[in-house]
């Protein structure tokens, strides 16, 4: 019983057995109240005190301020409360004169199997035995302390009982432990499939940024850097006979203008190659579409998309800059703003294109950013100037960030 974090899942699902619980005494008032000589007032005792467990489950601070210690609380609470109430009404009802119920003792199996759930689920076999041994003990101690002198054929049976009960527990403690064993293998395994998914995207772009940077390098040295050559051979012959021969420096100065101007265009088509290649492949609605899709198969987080098919005539330098601001933004979100959903808009309306990418995320204060940039502002920034767009940035602490990109087209 050393587990000091709560497994995902086990307070919504011990509240739910709550609900269950006080449902089950509803039905045995209920019961009660439909043979009306079988009804004693004081049974509210066990709704009053499933309600306030309910609440001291249902407020967030007491966990924090309690720790370690919330849960075990809560389970002692579920399981020696119906014990002692149990108790008490035995004692009432003899003192009455009233024969125990029988609905009562099953009630109270019943009553039982939240707290016994919850142990198995979080502190495993070893949980389960405690719980078992020491329910067991303590009703049995309780039922010495109420039972009438006299009653050993009563004291015989409620023993053997109680051992049954305690054989019950142990075996649907173990099935529930073996059900929470395996989820907890395929949350592991799970996370480490994505761990391991992020490790081969990252050594794939990588390699994908190496690859390219590679080409290009061979691109640049078998255009780019042959014309250079050329055109600084030609300048130093211009140079030799600009004054000796006037007609043949001429010819070379027009073929040094050739060669600068062949260099020129080799140079833009290498620019041209530093484009992201989804933009190229895809166009620009597409690229964001799988943009969006990557980033969610990624981060394992949900994202509504909202993108046409297709934007078709706009120019290239448009297109670079919105696909990588809403890469940039999408970025952010994903791996500093702990969002768990994300929007991203793309439309086209009135001769104006406008992004919009928005999180649920921490957030934070724009005017608080650094002067070199927050989460990437500023590159986003220097590329909307270069495209004379507007970029909104809307954020505060804990209300998510919104980032809008606004290009108004040329008529």
């Amino acid at each position: 019983m050393r587990r000091t974090t709560l497994e995902p899942g086990l307070l919504p699902a011990f509240r739910l057995l709550l609900v269950l619980r006080l449902l089950i005494q509803l039905l045995a008032i209920a019961i009660a109240l439909g043979l009306a000589q079988d009804f004693r007032p004081y049974r509210i005792l066990a709704l009053v005190e499933t309600l306030l467990l309910a609440g001291y489950l249902s407020w967030p601070l007491l966990c924090r301020w309690l720790g370690r210690a919330y849960l075990p609380i809560a389970i002692i609470v579920a399981s020696a409360g119906p014990l002692l109430e149990n108790a008490l009404f035995v004692w009432l009802d003899a003192r009455a004169g009233v024969a125990a119920s029988t609905i009562s003792q099953w009630e109270l199996v019943l009553v039982l199997l939240a707290p016994l759930i919850v142990t198995s689920w979080q502190y495993g076999f070893r949980g389960v035995s405690v719980f078992a041994l020491g329910t067991g003990l303590l009703h049995l101690g309780l039922y010495l302390a109420v039972a009438q002198p006299g009653r050993g054929a009563a004291l015989s049976l409620a023993f053997n009982v109680l051992l049954l009960r305690a054989a019950m527990f142990m075996l649907i403690g173990h099935l529930v432990i073996r059900l929470v064993n395996a989820q907890r293998a395929q949350r592991e395994a799970l996370a480490h499939a994505n761990a391991r998914l992020v490790h081969y995207s990252a050594a794939i772009e990588q390699l994908t940024l190496s690859h390219e940077r590679n080409r290009l390098a061979r691109e640049l040295h078998d255009t780019l850097a042959h014309s250079l050559s050329e055109i600084a051979v030609q300048l130093e012959a211009l140079n030799t006979i600009w004054r000796k021969d006037s007609v043949r420096a001429q010819q070379i100065l027009d073929q040094t203008l050739a060669a600068t101007r062949g260099g020129l265009q080799e140079a833009r088509r290498a620019i041209q190659a530093l484009r992201a290649a989804p933009l190229e492949d895809l166009g620009l609605a597409l690229a964001v579409r799988e943009l969006a899709a990557s980033a969610t198969a990624r981060a394992m987080l949900t994202m509504d998309v909202r993108a046409p098919e297709e934007i078709n005539g706009l120019p290239p330098e448009v297109e670079q800059c919105v696909y990588r601001v809403a890469q940039e933004a999408v970025a952010n979100a994903v791996e500093h703003s702990q969002a768990k959903h994300l929007r991203l808009e793309l439309e086209r309306t009135g001769g104006c294109l406008m992004l919009t990418v928005s999180d649920d995320g921490c957030g934070f204060d724009p005017a608080d950013a650094p002067a070199n940039g927050h989460f990437g502002l500023r590159g986003m920034r220097e590329r909307a100037e270069l495209i004379g767009a507007a970029l909104c940035i809307q954020s505060a602490p804990g209300q998510g960030t919104t980032i809008r990109l606004s290009v108004q087209e040329a008529a």
